[in-house]
C-alpha cells in the first residue's frame, strides 16, 4: 500500500483520501455499521456536498452547512465547561445533543474541550482552563510567555526533537523537568559510554517525570477512548466530523506557543535570518504532521489555525517575507499528498487575502472569521472553497430574523456555482440556540440550488 501511495498522483491521493472518508471503519478496521440505510444515505449525501464544495463544483442539491462551536454544546446541554473537561461521558452527552438537535452537515467532534486532568497531571502551563486558573463557568485562556529563548534558535534548527524534549516542553509542562537532565539519545552508540547515558534515568526527578507521563499516558487513553467512541456512533448516526487533525503555519508554531508574540515580533528586526531558518527546518515537520494524521484517520480535512498573520500583526511586506512562504509551503506539501488544508482565517485578514489566492483550484477550505467576505469570493474564493463569517456577536444579542438575512446575504454573496459552506466564522461559546438554529434552517431554505 505504503509503495502504491507513492506512485500516485497529488489528485489521486485527494480522491483516495475521500474514497476513505466516504467508507468510514470502526476499530477493527471493518466497515463501519450505520444505525440504518437512511443514515448511512444522509452520511454519503452530506460528504458529497462537503467535496464538491471543496472542489469548486455547483452542489447537486443545496450549499452545505456546518457549525463550529468551542463551549457552546457544554452550556446548550446544560453543564459547565470544567464539567465538559473533566466527565467524559458528560461531554460526550452534550455534543452529542447538540449534533442531533441541529443537523450540521460537518461537524468537529466532541474534541474541542479536551482532558482536563490530563493537563493537570502534567502541571500545563501554556493555557489556563475552566476550573484551573479560571471559573469553571468560563472557557480557557492561553497564557502568554517566553517559552523559548531568544538565543535558542540555533538549539531548535539543530535538532527540533532534542530541543523540544530538553527545553521547551519542561518549560510548559511542570511535571516535565525532568527531561532536561536526559542525555541526547544520538550520542549512545555501541557499548562504550552507553551506561553512562543512562545514568540520569535512575535520578528520582527523571523517574518522577516519566511515572508523570505513565500517568498522563492513561489518562489520554480514557479520553481518546470516549472520543472514539463518540465520533463511531455520531458518524453511523450519518453526522460525518470534518477534520482529521490539525497542524500549524510555521510563524504561529513560533509565535505562538516558543518565543510568543512580543517575542516573535522582536525577532522579525534583531534576528529575521535567525527566523527564517528556523520556520525552514519547521515547514517539512509541520506537513508530516498533517498528511501523517490523514492518512491514520483516512480522512483529507486537517485544520490549520491562523493567528500571526492576520491584518495588524504584520506589516504587507512582513506577511509576505516572514509569515506566507512557509505557511504556503506546508499546504502546498499537503495538497501534494492529497490532503485538504482547512485554514482558519480567524479575526481580519482582509489585506492578506489577494497574496493568499496564489494556490491551486479546489484544494482548500477556508474558514473566514471578520474578513471581508465579498473580497474573499473575489481572491481566494476563486481557488478555494470558503466557510464561516456568521459573527459570534449575531449569534448572542441578534434575533434569528436577522440571523437569516445576514446569511441569505451570504449565499447571494458567496455561493453561485459552489464553493462555499454556510457557517459560524469564529468558534463560539454563547450563543441564543435559536440563532444557530436560525443559521442552518437559512442555509437549507436559500442555499437550493
Amino acid at each position: 500500500m505504503a509503495k502504491e501511495w507513492v506512485e500516485m498522483t497529488s489528485e489521486e491521493k485527494h480522491e483516495a483520501l475521500f474514497a476513505r472518508w466516504m467508507a468510514p471503519k470502526d476499530p477493527e478496521g471493518n466497515d463501519l455499521k450505520f444505525q440504518s440505510p437512511q443514515a448511512e444515505e444522509a452520511f454519503k449525501e452530506r460528504i458529497t456536498r462537503i467535496k464538491d464544495a471543496i472542489q469548486m463544483k455547483k452542489l447537486p442539491d443545496r450549499v452545505p452547512v456546518f457549525v463550529t462551536p468551542s463551549f457552546f454544546p457544554a452550556y446548550y446541554a446544560g453543564i459547565t465547561p470544567q464539567e465538559a473537561m473533566y466527565d467524559y461521558d458528560k461531554c460526550c452527552m452534550a455534543f452529542k445533543k447538540f449534533i442531533m438537535d441541529f443537523e450540521p452537515d460537518g461537524n468537529l467532534g466532541a474534541l474541542v474541550p479536551g482532558p482536563g486532568k490530563f493537563f493537570e497531571i502534567l502541571d500545563y502551563k501554556l493555557y489556563s482552563w475552566p476550573g484551573h486558573g479560571v471559573a469553571p463557568e468560563q472557557s480557557y485562556q492561553c497564557n502568554e510567555g517566553e517559552y523559548m529563548k531568544a538565543d535558542e534558535y540555533d538549539a531548535l534548527i539543530e535538532d527540533p526533537s532534542n530541543y523540544f524534549t530538553h527545553s521547551y516542553l519542561p518549560r510548559v509542562f511542570g511535571k516535565l523537568d525532568g527531561f532536561q537532565m536526559l542525555p541526547a539519545l544520538t550520542g549512545i552508540l555501541e557499548m562504550y559510554g552507553v551506561a553512562v547515558n543512562f545514568i540520569p534515568f535512575g535520578l528520582p526527578p527523571v523517574q518522577a517525570t516519566y511515572k508523570a507521563l505513565f500517568d498522563a499516558g492513561a489518562e489520554a487513553l480514557k479520553w481518546m477512548g470516549a472520543m472514539g467512541a463518540f465520533n463511531g456512533e455520531v458518524t453511523a448516526a450519518g453526522f460525518p466530523i470534518i477534520a482529521a487533525g490539525f497542524t500549524k503555519a510555521p510563524f504561529d508554531v513560533i509565535g505562538d506557543t516558543l518565543r510568543g508574540t512580543r517575542g516573535i515580533m522582536v525577532d522579525m528586526y534583531r534576528q529575521p535570518d535567525k527566523l527564517l531558518e528556523a520556520m525552514d527546518r519547521l515547514t517539512p515537520i509541520m506537513i508530516k504532521m498533517g498528511v501523517s494524521t490523514a492518512m491514520m484517520a483516512g480522512h483529507p480535512i486537517i485544520f490549520m489555525p491562523l493567528h500571526k498573520g492576520a491584518d495588524g500583526f504584520l506589516s504587507d511586506e512582513q506577511f509576505k517575507k516572514f509569515y506566507w512562504p512557509t505557511f504556503k509551503k506546508v499546504m502546498m506539501g499537503l495538497i501534494a499528498e492529497g490532503v485538504v488544508p482547512m485554514p482558519a482565517a480567524e479575526g481580519h485578514w482582509t489585506t492578506r487575502l489577494e497574496v493568499m489566492s496564489d494556490l491551486p483550484k479546489g484544494k482548500t477550505l477556508w474558514m473566514i472569521d471578520q474578513s471581508d467576505i465579498a473580497k474573499a469570493k473575489k481572491t481566494i474564493g476563486k481557488v478555494g472553497c470558503l466557510f464561516g463569517n456568521v459573527p459570534s456577536d449575531l449569534l448572542v444579542v441578534g434575533t434569528p430574523q436577522q440571523v437569516k438575512d445576514y446569511v441569505k446575504n451570504l449565499i447571494d454573496t458567496c455561493a453561485k456555482g459552489g464553493g462555499y459552506i454556510v457557517s459560524n466564522g469564529a468558534f463560539f461559546d454563547q450563543a441564543k440556540p435559536e440563532n444557530v438554529h436560525a443559521m442552518v434552517d437559512a442555509a437549507r431554505e436559500y442555499g437550493v440550488y
